[in-house]
């Protein structure tokens, strides 16, 4: 069983409440999954990570068991922004006034914009499999358009997203997996039983529209004006999107000063596709 010494609660944010499971101990190193899972994505490395770290492994907000707050024409409960918050105050109640993170898909979205909005809590950040949201608006092309259709039918106006994609949630979410064998059991059975519940259906359309609009705003305000203070690995999957079509470490370098990364032997879903190289390039990272 994937978090098996680990501690499951239900913690007050202020704004939200999130399912969190937290164990080992060590540096505090915060994971921060992506769509369309939850934090249990992190199972198959999380317990091996709590060797030497303190972790602590979030649903975000609107995703799996936590709340999902009212939304807003500006979508802002729902920007990377908004999420930060969360986690900071999670990491507060905890104990911890600065910490490390690592995010994966809209988990890295995330850690980016804590780290660009609050450099005082992050040591260093993890950010897998992305780059940054004004730059994947930015450089969007016909590639973009046929392969991740999905960023511009989510950010479509309520309800018409969330009225096509209620007629099958799981095909629609994990159309583009190699299956579910990619995916630890209960992992799996985590996001099916979430995405069975409109609430969060409406959460992730509600993120990917805060992605179109607030957050591709908030990045562009920092761009040239601010740099990401800690030092930043990049994760990327080797079969997959980001590395076919970007440049991943030379775009993040004009995001952060101190920059390494490498590209993994899978495709998007990398901790889970490849869990034993995740974890080597995270402890060597993180330590």
């Amino acid at each position: 069983m994937a978090f098996e010494s680990f501690q499951l609660s239900r913690i007050d944010t202020g704004e939200a409440t999130l399912r969190v499971r937290h164990g080992g101990s060590g540096p505090p190193l915060l994971l921060l999954h992506g769509y369309p899972e939850t934090h249990m994505m992190w199972g198959k490395i999380a317990d091996d990570l709590a060797r030497d770290f303190t972790v602590v492994a979030p649903d975000l907000r609107g995703y799996g068991e936590s709340s999902k707050p009212a939304t807003t024409e500006d979508h802002e409960p729902y920007s990377k922004r908004a999420m930060a918050r969360d986690v900071v105050a999670l990491m507060a109640r905890l104990g911890f006034d600065s910490f490390n993170v690592a995010g994966h898909d809209r988990g890295g979205r995330v850690a980016y914009r804590l780290a660009l909005d609050r450099p005082e809590v992050v040591r260093k950040v993890s950010v897998l499999d992305i780059i940054p949201t004004a730059d994947v608006w930015r450089l969007a092309d016909r590639r973009f358009a046929l392969a991740y259709w999905h960023w511009s039918f989510l950010a479509q106006a309520h309800p018409f997203p969330e009225h096509f994609i209620a007629a099958d949630p799981v095909h629609f979410a994990f159309r583009i997996a190699a299956g579910a064998s990619i995916f630890e059991a209960h992992a799996y059975a985590d996001y099916v039983k979430a995405l069975g519940d409109p609430a969060v259906i409406h959460a992730m359309c509600e993120d990917y529209r805060a992605g179109a609009r607030y957050d591709v705003v908030a990045d562009e305000a920092d761009r040239g004006v601010r740099k990401i203070a800690a030092p930043l690995q990049v994760l990327w999957g080797s079969k997959g999107a980001v590395g076919a079509w970007y440049d991943p470490l030379a775009i993040w370098r004009d995001w952060a000063d101190d920059v390494t990364g490498q590209a993994i032997d899978a495709g998007h879903f990398i901790p889970e596709e490849r869990p034993a190289e995740t974890l080597a390039a995270l402890r060597a990272f993180f330590l």
